[in-house]
């Protein structure tokens, strides 16, 4: 009885197509959905690192996925990575919102900061556009994915 022996360079790209298969193609409008209520203001610096899980990014609304925040805790031009949910969600201009994934296009590590305007991954220096995901630097070879999120008064939940 004889086996075929599986190429190396096939198994990783069955296991790349596996962890990117279900991504965007990157072409949405970053998962926006329609602000109420006036803008926010920043309450801290443009750069904030991997958020922690606390209650407010683990309730839920009716029907809606789980709250990410206030989005007062989002600052203009930065943003915030919830690492539990991989999610990233980012505020260009005050008043505008907007979530991509947190996994990196590149290697499938969670970006950990935004700052200086860009969604920053730790793993080998990729770096993507705040306002819409695309890749500022590489080696990431495609933007992030937007998420879907409900903008409501002033909180921010996870379509």
């Amino acid at each position: 009885m004889t086996s075929r022996a599986t190429k190396r360079r096939t198994v990783l790209f069955a296991a790349a197509a596996l962890t990117t298969g279900c991504g965007s193609d990157g072409g949405g409008d970053g998962g926006t959905a329609t602000t109420t209520g006036a803008p926010a203001t920043p309450s801290g610096p443009a750069a904030t690192t991997a958020a922690e899980s606390t209650p407010a990014a683990t309730s839920t609304t009716g029907g809606a996925g789980p709250v990410l925040a206030k989005t007062s805790d989002i600052p203009v031009g930065g943003g915030t990575v919830f690492t539990e949910e991989k999610v990233v969600v980012t505020q260009p201009e005050a008043g505008e919102f907007k979530a991509f994934s947190a996994v990196c296009t590149h290697q499938g590590c969670l970006v950990n900061k935004v700052a200086d305007g860009t969604i920053d991954c730790p793993c080998h220096g990729s770096k993507y556009r705040i306002a819409d995901g695309s890749v500022a630097a590489g080696p990431a070879p495609r933007p992030l994915p937007a998420e879907q999120i409900i903008v409501s008064g002033e909180t921010i939940t996870l379509a």
